[in-house]
């Protein structure tokens, strides 16, 4: 129980980092203006990001919340019907759904711009991007675990069903 409570504790607090680290970029930064932040690694960037990953369906923040809002919906079901059975899949699951409602934020209450300040500081052709980007990867690696996981222990109760009735 302690774990599915620190799920939602963790994906809670990452959306609350990603609005006031977003907050604090705003106040302290003019767009296009950067700096270093962890040196070679992470550097600010501020900028607004009018699409989705990597730029895509730029200016199109109403196909984006069509697009995004069914996501978050299946995300929430999932939650329900197999977050008890799994830790690991509570925990993606609840990432994802605190990283999109982060972005959500962004694109409906500041007028369609999501605000993107970590860049790579070793690749700067990667997409600038937000904590709120960064729950949703690491939640959807994780369900992408879950579900290796899970088919490996499908395939490892078939393979014992199999040798029992040979």
């Amino acid at each position: 129980m302690i774990s599915y409570i620190l799920a939602l504790v963790t994906g809670a607090l990452s959306l609350v980092l990603d609005q006031w680290s977003k907050y604090f970029i705003m106040s302290n930064y003019e767009l296009y203006e950067g700096s270093g932040f962890i040196k070679g690694i992470i550097d600010i960037l501020y900028i607004h990001n009018r699409g989705g990953a990597w730029g895509i369906f730029q200016g199109k923040t109403w196909l984006l919340l069509a697009f995004t809002l069914p996501i978050m919906a299946v995300c929430i079901i999932l939650l329900f019907k197999y977050g008890k059975k799994s830790k690991l899949c509570f925990w993606s699951l609840s990432l994802i759904i605190f990283g999109g409602i982060g972005n959500m934020i962004d694109r409906i209450f500041r007028d369609g711009n999501v605000i993107d300040f970590l860049q790579f500081a070793f690749w700067k052709d990667f997409p600038v991007f937000n904590v709120a980007d960064c729950a949703v990867v690491i939640g959807a690696g994780l369900l992408i675990l879950y579900f290796v996981i899970d088919t490996v222990k499908d395939f490892k109760s078939k393979k014992v069903l199999e040798n029992e009735n040979d």
